[in-house]
């Protein structure tokens, strides 16, 4: 057979209720729900945990960040991972990586930190080596690159370079983006020059609008982050439509994980709320085509085995995920309820989203954040069909008390199935019922 190309367009931080394909007004994605509706969208995807390292260990591995032991920031990935490049390589691909890492030690990335992919033009921490209009890789050598335009544009022009070339052998390439994250020296979202006066109205998200945040001075900024990575996508499709790629390559698009604005702890993320954990997710070309709106739910942990599946190859070894090809085209596919999340740096929680509930629990040991505890304590209870933007917190009320009780048994068979721990779940302190609520025996479902 002849094997796709496969393209990961990987955004950071960046909240699912940015695209027109969930809803936003403004018109800010017109490229991605292009796509979104000609190929197949993940309308329920979910990271595994919501920060940069331990998530992006999960999408080159296919496993939880306890499995890869990247639990927090900082802990490198095994040299010898079995990861998505490895795979695509041992299969003949030539192998590509081209922006933000935060898998290795120390920066420049040492050539066995690279999870096997070959050509490099990456930053272990490009924000902290970059600015908006001050782009600086590093190559195979170790060599800096310094490129130039605004940073989205300075990654996707370094992209198109990679895709226009001329080679034997299929591609694997991932083009990992820091934006919409924060520029971390100034707490700030720098937009493109000339977007402040070409924005449209500002639409705030419900939660932001309750819960305000930092999102007042902040969202306008993202928003143009936003628009210019979807500018990008275009742009990158163009490329592929122009060298005769187009209809031989994936593009698979999704976000480490979204953004609070500081609503639900003093930073961006590393909380349970979908604000947090709700990404972006759609692919499009051969196997995704015509693949519609997925409904399930699906988790970053699939990526590799999905993407390695739409290849013709096995995934990853020890891989807890699983491809998500047979949800598109099969019509009684065999898929999970429910996704088991990992927090770990603001706090040492887990966290269980069904299909209507939000179930989350803390360490009852308040010491330093770990990668995980042998007891919990119940800390939040969130009913997603009525409350959706998480406002009201039911952990704890007398009328939830059975339902806390039938999630709690499921989350710690969760936690047995992933991290094989056997662990306790301490109620949470009884409260009155709130309102008029009372739960059915068919809300457990």
């Amino acid at each position: 057979m002849t094997r796709p190309n496969v393209i990961i367009f990987f955004t950071d931080q960046q909240r699912f209720d940015t695209t027109g394909a969930h809803g936003n007004p403004m018109g800010l994605t017109p490229n991605f729900d292009r796509l979104a509706r000609q190929g197949t969208h993940f309308a329920n995807a979910y990271t595994i945990q919501p920060v940069c390292g331990p998530a992006r260990s999960s999408l080159q591995t296919g496993a939880y960040p306890t499995t890869t032991g990247c639990w927090r920031n900082g802990i490198p990935l095994s040299r010898d991972a079995d990861t998505m490049a490895r795979r695509f390589a041992q299969a003949g691909y030539d192998t590509g990586y081209i922006g933000k890492w935060h898998l290795a030690g120390k920066e420049p990335v040492a050539a066995d930190e690279r999870g096997g992919h070959q050509f490099w033009r990456g930053a272990n921490l490009l924000e902290f080596v970059s600015d908006a209009y001050d782009t600086c890789l590093f190559d195979e050598d170790g060599n800096e690159c310094r490129l130039p335009g605004y940073r989205v544009d300075a990654l996707t022009d370094e992209a198109i370079r990679y895709v226009s070339a001329k080679r034997q052998s299929p591609f694997f390439l991932t083009v990992s983006y820091l934006e919409p994250h924060h520029q971390n020296h100034v707490d700030a979202y720098p937009a493109p020059m000339g977007w402040a006066e070409a924005c449209p109205p500002v639409w705030t998200p419900p939660d932001l609008v309750a819960l305000g945040g930092s999102s007042p001075g902040q969202l306008m900024g993202y928003y143009g982050m936003v628009k210019r990575i979807d500018d990008a996508l275009g742009r990158l499709m163009d490329a592929l439509m122009s060298t005769g790629q187009l209809e031989n390559t994936v593009v698979f698009f999704l976000s480490d994980h979204g953004c609070h604005f500081k609503t639900r702890n003093a930073e961006y993320k590393r909380s349970c709320h979908e604000s947090s954990i709700r990404v972006p997710m759609m692919a499009v070309g051969p196997g995704f085509d015509g693949g519609g709106k997925v409904m399930a739910m699906v988790s970053i942990i699939d990526v590799a085995p999905t993407l390695l599946d739409a290849a013709g190859l096995d995934g990853p070894r020890g891989a807890q995920g699983r491809s998500a090809l047979p949800l598109i085209w099969e019509r009684n596919a065999d898929w999970r309820d429910d996704i088991m999340v990992q927090i770990s740096e603001s706090q040492t929680g887990r966290a269980l989203r069904t299909k209507r509930w939000k179930y989350a629990v803390v360490a009852e040991d308040d010491g330093p954040p770990a990668s995980s505890a042998m007891v919990y304590r119940e800390a939040e209870l969130y009913d997603l069909d009525h409350d959706p933007y998480e406002l009201v917190n039911l952990a704890g009320t007398e009328s939830h008390r059975e339902l806390s009780s039938y999630l709690s048994n499921l989350l710690t068979m969760r936690i047995a199935e992933y991290e094989q721990l056997d662990v306790e779940i301490i109620p949470s302190i009884a409260m009155p019922t709130i309102g008029q609520r009372k739960v059915s025996v068919s809300d457990f479902s």
